[in-house]
């Protein structure tokens, strides 16, 4: 189900498709040379059972912008994002600063936090009294085109 919010992310909430789980060949599979395998076994994966570990809690939303590159967040990515995780230094997390939402690396030290980018075009954010921020999840996982 799709969710428009302020700001540059649209959110999304998992929905269970009974059913929905995908073949899974749990045989490895070589980045290298090709492997003969005699034996394939094949099981069933739901994406929702290895990415979302709290469904009450966890929300999809897709990225918007280039800030983040640097740690493999890319434009239209789709990230997971739980909202019952507590946020900590060098997690990446979702926030909601003046009105909008962002994505970007938790820096927290006893009395500062800053919202670190991972592309060296975009500044750094000192969180002050005078903003309006609130820490609204914290990424888990991303999923993307190749």
């Amino acid at each position: 189900m799709k969710t428009q919010t302020p700001g540059s992310l649209i959110f999304f909430t998992p929905e269970t498709i009974e059913g929905a789980a995908a073949p899974l060949f749990d045989a490895g599979i070589s980045a290298g040379f090709p492997s003969p395998a005699d034996d394939f076994k094949e099981q069933r994966l739901s994406l929702d059972e290895e990415l979302v570990k709290n469904k009450e809690a966890t929300f999809y939303a897709r990225v918007s912008g280039q800030s983040m590159i640097g740690a493999g967040l890319e434009d239209n990515d789709l990230l997971v994002i739980d909202r019952s995780l507590e946020p900590e230094n060098n997690k990446i997390a979702v926030c909601f600063l003046d009105g909008e939402f962002t994505v970007k690396r938790l820096r927290v030290s006893a009395d500062e936090i800053w919202l670190q980018p991972e592309n060296p075009n975009y500044p750094i954010i000192n969180i002050t009294e005078d903003n309006n921020f609130l820490i609204w999840g914290i990424v888990t996982n991303v999923i993307k085109k190749v």
